[in-house]
């Protein structure tokens, strides 16, 4: 029973239909909120068992996620990422040499970019990211039970990023600055993952897992009925490591401990989390953990900026690495190529911790 007392799923709702119609417009949810509505359209409304979850988990004094000062001792901070990916799965980074202002910027930038008229992004709007950049409201808009109130702008930044001329000029300069400096800082996270698992600090990038990166840039306008619908359902990564810019506004949630807690901004932090294949390389000894956001309730937009990090080897076969599997720990998961593992990703909506069990050896 949806809030205005209608079946979901009743006699005259043809969801699939008002899915290709809201697609089709190219409004975003953007477009939604500009028109003036007051009440969020049917197919937001997400069902009673998943809104049932959305009631407060989080308790007064829940345990946040770690903040690790990226400017302590290297031995010291190799303990304290191993030990936040080994407990947490996600922890923040300060003092990670990204000057304020190029944060600032970049959020500036895109949320320009979204709070531009339709009828500009709707040039950029696509679900193929054929030309490298796609501006779209819910990647898994065909393939979940609900959408979620967020659009977002997809730019690929590696191993052959998006030509200049196809990211939106009013962001343009800011992402190829982002971009150099999520893969300074990302080749530094990577050593210290490594590290913090006994491996040496070059082994993920010889992997290649820092040249497939892609970023997300997510705009959650305000939600007239918060509590009827998400900005971001529960779901894990599938890649290697993420790295997130968040804005001031909040709304991110981890679960740890059969809890959900906020991660509330730090103000010039960086989130940093494990995807699933980093928890199928490091055979579990790292965690990748379902986290999700709310909708907006606040009168100002949510903006925030993740970059995944990808193998580039797309035909190659992954696996726990041999270094980390023995008689004691046996292999927990079977090997795939990376281009198997991220079409099962794209096919299915984004629900949790299905991908890394499909791969697990029972």
């Amino acid at each position: 029973m949806a809030a205005n007392g209608t079946l979901i799923g009743e006699q005259g709702y043809d969801r699939a239909e008002e899915v290709k119609q809201f697609d089709d417009s190219k409004l975003g949810v953007k477009g939604l909120v500009d028109s003036g509505l007051s009440s969020i359209p049917r197919i937001f409304i997400h069902p009673p068992e998943t809104l049932q979850q959305l009631q407060p988990t989080t308790r007064p004094h829940a345990q946040s996620i770690p903040t690790i000062d990226l400017s302590d001792r290297r031995s010291a901070i190799v303990d304290q990422v191993g030990g936040a990916c080994r407990n947490f799965g996600f922890f923040q980074i300060t003092n990670h040499g990204i000057p304020t202002v190029v944060l600032d910027r970049t959020i500036a930038a895109v949320k320009a970019f979204h709070e531009q008229p339709t009828e500009v992004k709707a040039r950029f709007y696509r679900r193929e990211m054929g030309r490298g950049v796609s501006y779209l409201s819910n990647v898994d808009l065909y393939t979940s039970k609900a959408a979620s109130w967020r659009d977002t702008l997809q730019v690929k930044l590696g191993p052959v990023p998006a030509s200049d001329d196809d990211v939106p000029e009013i962001c343009r300069d800011e992402i190829v600055t982002w971009n150099k400096e999520i893969q300074r800082l990302g080749e530094e996270l990577l050593g210290l993952v490594s590290e913090g698992l006994g491996l040496r600090a070059e082994k993920l990038k010889e992997m290649t897992c820092l040249e497939g990166r892609v970023m997300a840039a997510h705009y959650y306008p305000p939600c007239p009925q918060p509590d009827l619908t998400v900005g971001l359902t529960s779901h894990s990564d599938p890649g290697v490591l993420t790295l997130v810019l968040q804005d001031h506004i909040g709304g991110l949630q981890v679960k740890h401990d059969e809890a959900w807690v906020d991660v509330k901004p730090v103000p010039g932090a960086l989130v940093i989390n494990v995807g699933d294949l980093l928890q199928i390389i490091s055979n579990e000894e790292y965690k990748s953990v379902d986290h999700r956001v709310l909708a907006n309730p606040s009168h100002e937009p949510r903006v925030s900026i993740a970059v995944f990090l990808n193998p580039s080897n797309r035909e190659g076969v992954f696996g726990p690495l041999p270094e980390l599997v023995s008689p004691e720990k046996p292999a927990l998961y079977k090997e795939f190529k990376f281009s198997e593992f991220m079409t099962r990703f794209f096919t299915k909506g984004l629900d949790g911790k299905t991908l890394v069990n499909y791969y697990k050896l029972q």
